[in-house]
C-alpha cells in the first residue's frame, strides 16, 4: 500500500454558501408555493430542505501538518495534506485507527477536559498527525551482557511518513511503534554491560571494546534509532532520534554494585597516593644525599622510608614523636 496524494480544489467555502443559499430559496419556495397551491414546486422544495444538508459531511477542514485518509465504499481513494477548507465526495470516511490511542507521549499527555475534548475531537475528524512527536517509553528491567538487572527508558522522537502505510499496513500504528521501542531496547542493550569490561565484544567484529551503557550513550541510542526504523519502516513511521532518558541498576542490586563502585575508587585512590608517597620518598632521600645532610646507613634509610610512608599513606593527620637522643 502507497500513499496517493489528493490534489483537488479548496472548495468548502464556496460549497458551505451554496448550501445556505439553496436553503433560503427552498424555505422561501415552500412558503410561496404553498400558498398559492403550485404543489410541484413544494415537493421540489421540500426534497432540497431534506437533502441539501447531505453536503456538509463533505466539507472538511485541515490544519498545517496534519493529513485526512480517505475512503470510499471500502476503498483507499487518496490522502489530503494540505491545509484548507475543503469539500469532498460526502461518502467519503476518513480512516483513522489510532485516533483514541493515548500514550505517554507528546500531544497524547492531557488532563481532565482537555483529554475528554480532544478525544472527543479525534473521533469526530480521525486526523493524522504529521509532527514531529516525542514518545516517552515506560521504564525497562533488562538483563545487560553480564546478566546484572538494569532499569532503562528512552524518549523517541517519530513521525508519520507514509498516511496509507500507517493506517492500512499495522492494526494501530501507535501501540506498533511502541511494542516495537520496547523489542528493539531489550536486543540492543543486552549486547552492552552497564559499565565498562573486560573481554566483551559489543561491535560483534570479535574484538573485545570498551563499550557500556554508561559510557557509550551516544553510541547505544544511535544503534536503539536504527533498530526501531528497521522494524516500523513497513508502518510508514520514520524515527527521527531515540535518547535514553533513564539509566541505572535495578533496586535489588543497586546497593551492591554503589559498593563495587565505592570500593574501586577507594583502590584507585590509594594507588595514586602511593604512587605518590613513594616518589616524595625517593625525592627526600635523594636530596638528603645530593645535599649531605646526613649520613644514613641502610638500616636507617629503611626507617625512615617506613615512617614518611607510614606518614604520607595514613588516613588521619600523623601524631609525630620527637626523638630527644641520637639515632645512632
Amino acid at each position: 500500500m502507497k500513499e496517493k496524494k489528493l490534489t483537488i480544489g479548496k472548495h468548502g467555502m464556496a460549497v458551505l454558501l451554496l448550501s445556505f443559499l439553496i436553503y433560503a430559496a427552498a424555505m422561501a419556495g415552500t412558503v410561496w408555493s404553498a400558498s398559492n397551491g403550485v404543489y410541484p414546486l413544494l415537493a421540489l422544495c421540500i426534497f432540497l430542505l431534506s437533502t441539501t444538508w447531505l453536503l456538509w459531511p463533505g466539507l472538511k477542514v485541515l490544519r498545517p501538518q496534519e493529513a485526512l485518509v480517505l475512503t470510499l465504499f471500502g476503498k483507499y481513494i487518496g490522502t489530503l495534506k494540505e491545509p484548507g477548507f475543503y469539500f469532498v465526495n460526502p461518502f467519503c470516511s476518513a480512516v483513522n485507527p489510532a485516533a483514541k490511542t493515548k500514550l505517554n507521549q507528546s500531544g497524547d499527555v492531557k488532563s481532565g477536559s482537555q483529554l475528554q475534548a480532544a478525544t472527543e475531537l479525534a473521533s469526530l475528524s480521525n486526523k493524522i498527525s504529521l509532527k514531529i512527536m516525542t514518545l516517552n517509553n515506560s521504564r525497562q528491567k533488562i538483563n545487560d551482557c553480564l546478566g546484572n538487572p538494569i532499569e532503562i527508558g528512552i524518549a523517541v522522537t517519530w513521525r508519520i511518513q507514509d498516511t496509507a502505510k500507517a493506517v492500512f499496513n499495522v492494526d494501530n500504528y501507535k501501540e506498533f511503534l511502541s511494542l516495537q521501542c520496547d523489542s528493539a531496547l531489550r536486543n540492543i542493550v543486552r549486547i552492552y554491560p552497564y559499565d565498562v569490561s573486560p573481554n566483551v565484544d559489543t561491535t560483534g567484529d570479535g574484538i573485545a571494546d570498551e563499550g557500556s551503557l554508561r559510557g557509550s550513550s551516544e553510541t547505544v541510542a544511535s544503534r536503539i534509532r536504527d533498530e526501531i526504523q528497521l522494524r516500523v519502516r513497513e508502518a510508514g513511521i520514520e524515527v527521527v532520534e531515540a535518547r535514553i532518558t533513564h539509566l541505572a541498576y535495578a533496586p535489588e542490586i543497586a546497593a551492591v554494585m554503589l559498593q563495587r563502585q565505592q570500593a574501586s575508587a577507594i583502590i584507585d585512590a590509594r594507588k595514586m597516593i602511593v604512587d605518590g608517597a613513594v616518589g616524595m620518598v625517593e625525592m627526600a632521600l635523594e636530596h638528603l644525599s645530593q645535599d649531605q645532610v646526613v649520613e644514613l646507613d641502610e638500616e636507617r634509610k629503611a626507617a625512615m622510608v617506613s615512617n614518611l610512608l607510614v606518614v604520607l599513606c595514613g588516613n588521619h593527620d600523623a601524631q609525630p614523636v620527637v626523638n630527644s637522643g641520637s639515632l645512632y
